[in-house]
């Protein structure tokens, strides 16, 4: 592992765009996560409320709350990490570099582990960070500080590790599928964004098919790891929320997990590289 691991540093290590998009991720994120109380101190100033409740109390980064709300912003950044994994499987199909490896003795299957280990990696590093980043935020603005309560519900942690996992195995079976950066790139965007979604409020709301196949929106790949870990805001305005990672949506996405790295053994066991 650590061979293939330091294989794959070699190989990005200079690679400018990697370091670009690498800092994109964690500057937009700690862009985005650590000035919730800085937000709601400049609504306060602009004479906003929330039902005359002074908006610099809502307990964005109380322990545990600021788990479930870190993890849930963190999701829509993990399509930055997508990239790089786009970029560099289809670059080294395209450069002929995956073919030049196993003239020089890296089996297929080797090289399918190298990126396996670096989607491990880049998970692994993202989780991390969110992890930091809500221990800090919380230790600064939380009200309460008590072990109990700060390593309560980092449940959201490991759901937030599995989402961003499997959502690169996504990437790295397009990429292998279809071998250009740019299409893996604009497919996975349009995918995520607008194709799936559109497809499920159709599926949920068509009046004309929505007794049909509403029951099948849950099982759809982006649907399902949304469904990991749910909005939380709504706790604040005293709605009901989904607080827990439910079983049921775990196992949805590890079969979906499954079917990726499948279909990718599937793909490399029968394409001439």
């Amino acid at each position: 592992m650590i061979r293939l691991l330091e294989i794959e540093w070699l190989k990005l290590k200079n690679y400018k765009i990697f370091w670009i998009l690498i800092g994109m991720y964690f500057l937009g994120l700690i862009l985005v996560l650590s000035s919730g109380m800085f937000l709601m101190q400049f609504l306060k100033y602009k004479g906003a409320d929330f039902n005359g409740i002074d908006p610099t109390i809502l307990p964005l980064y109380d322990f545990p709350d600021v788990w479930q709300n870190m993890t849930y912003i963190a999701t829509f950044f993990k399509i930055i990490i997508a990239f790089i994994v786009a970029i560099s499987v289809t670059n080294e199909i395209s450069y002929r570099t995956m073919r030049q490896n196993v003239i020089d003795g890296l089996s297929k299957w080797e090289f399918l582990k190298s990126k396996i280990y670096l989607i491990l990696v880049l998970s692994g590093a993202a989780t991390l960070f969110i992890f930091l980043e809500g221990l800090i935020t919380g230790l600064i603005y939380s009200h309460v500080i008590n072990l109990s309560y700060i390593f309560s519900e980092l449940d959201f942690l490991a759901a937030y590790f599995l989402e961003v996992f499997t959502f690169l195995s996504f990437t790295l079976l397009l990429s292998i599928l279809l071998k250009k950066a740019g299409f893996v790139i604009v497919l996975v965007f349009m995918y995520t964004l607008i194709f799936e979604p559109f497809l499920t409020i159709n599926m949920l709301h068509n009046p004309w098919i929505k007794d049909y196949v509403s029951w099948l929106a849950p099982y759809l790949p982006i649907r399902a790891l949304n469904n990991l870990i749910h909005v939380p805001f709504q706790r604040y305005v005293f709605m009901e929320i989904q607080d827990f990672i439910a079983w049921k949506d775990i196992l949805i996405v590890i079969v979906w997990l499954g079917i990726y790295h499948l279909s990718i053994y599937k793909l490399l066991d029968k394409r001439d590289i």
